[in-house]
C-alpha cells in the first residue's frame, strides 16, 4: 500500500512538474533597409491556449535582460509578447548617453519610428505560425522611449486593438495623423514627470482631434521610470505604487479592448 502511494506522489508530482510555466525566448529577426533586427519573443508554453499578442518596445537601453524580465511578469499565461530591437542587433546601449545617441535618430525621423514599429507588428503576427497567439486580439505596449514608438504606431493607423504608454514622452511630428487612429489609447505618466508632462496639453488636443477612444491618466507623485526596477535617479526612479496601478490599469485597458467592452 505505501508503495502504491509513493507510485502515486510521483506520478502527481511528474504532472504538477510537467505542467509548471516554462518561459520561451524565441529570436526573431528581420532585416529592413540593410538593417538587421533581433527581437525576442516571450510567452510561457505551458499553456497551449492562444491568447492576445502583444509588440513590447522597451526604454531607451532596447532588448536587454532587465526588458526580458519585465517581459515574462507581463505575459505570464496571459500574452505572447515581441520585445522589439528598434536600432537594430548591433545597437545595444551600456549606458545612457549611449540611448540618447540611439533613439535620436527615430525621434528626429518619426516617419522611420512608424515604419520600423509597424515592421515589428508584421513580424508579431508572422508568429502566429509557431506560437500559441490569436491574431484577432493584437496590441502594443511601450515604456519611456517606447511609449513613443507605440503612440507612433497608434498614429501610423494599425490595425491594433490598443495601445498602452507608460511615461513615454508625448510629442508628435504630425498631430493630424491622429484621425488615423484606430486603437483603444491609454497613456500614462508620472504628475511630477518634467519630461514628459509639458506636452501633456498638446497630446490631449491632439486626441480630442481624433475620433479614437483615449484615456491620459496621471499618477500622483511620480517621476519618469516609474516602472523601471532598476532606475533610482532624481526625476527617473521606479514607483511600486505607480507601478502596480499602471499594470492593473493596462490589463483593463487591453481586455476592454480585446472584448470590445466600453
Amino acid at each position: 500500500m505505501r508503495i502504491a502511494r509513493l507510485a502515486c506522489l510521483l506520478l502527481f508530482s511528474g504532472a504538477a512538474f510537467t505542467a509548471q510555466a516554462k518561459m520561451v525566448h524565441k529570436p526573431v529577426e528581420w532585416t529592413q533597409d540593410g538593417t538587421r533586427f533581433h527581437s525576442v519573443l516571450v510567452y510561457d508554453d505551458a499553456v497551449t491556449a492562444k491568447r492576445p499578442g502583444l509588440v513590447m518596445v522597451p526604454n531607451w537601453y532596447g532588448v536587454s535582460d532587465t526588458a526580458l524580465t519585465k517581459a515574462e511578469g507581463i505575459a505570464g499565461k496571459d500574452y505572447v509578447i515581441l520585445v522589439t530591437d528598434m536600432y537594430g542587433e548591433k545597437i545595444r546601449p551600456a549606458s545612457d548617453d549611449q540611448a540618447m545617441a540611439a533613439v535620436k535618430p527615430l525621434y528626429a525621423d518619426r516617419a522611420l519610428m512608424r515604419k520600423r514599429i509597424n515592421l515589428a507588428l508584421d513580424q508579431l503576427k508572422a508568429q502566429a505560425k509557431t506560437a500559441p497567439i490569436d491574431v484577432s486580439k493584437l496590441a502594443a505596449i511601450g515604456f519611456c522611449f517606447g511609449g513613443s514608438a507605440v503612440l507612433d504606431l497608434a498614429r501610423s493607423g494599425a490595425d491594433v486593438a490598443a495601445v498602452v504608454s507608460f511615461h513615454g514622452a508625448l510629442q508628435t511630428d504630425k498631430p493630424e495623423l491622429a484621425k488615423q487612429i484606430k486603437a483603444r489609447v491609454l497613456v500614462m505618466n508620472g504628475a511630477d514627470d518634467k519630461g514628459t508632462m509639458p506636452d501633456a496639453d498638446k497630446f490631449m488636443d491632439e486626441m480630442r482631434s481624433s475620433k479614437a477612444d483615449w484615456e491620459f491618466v496621471v499618477l500622483g507623485n511620480a517621476v519618469h521610470c516609474f516602472t523601471e526596477t532598476d532606475q533610482h535617479k532624481e526625476g527617473c526612479a521606479y514607483d511600486e505604487r505607480a507601478a502596480k496601478r499602471s499594470y492593473r490599469l493596462m490589463n483593463d485597458w487591453l481586455h476592454g479592448a480585446f472584448s470590445g467592452a466600453p
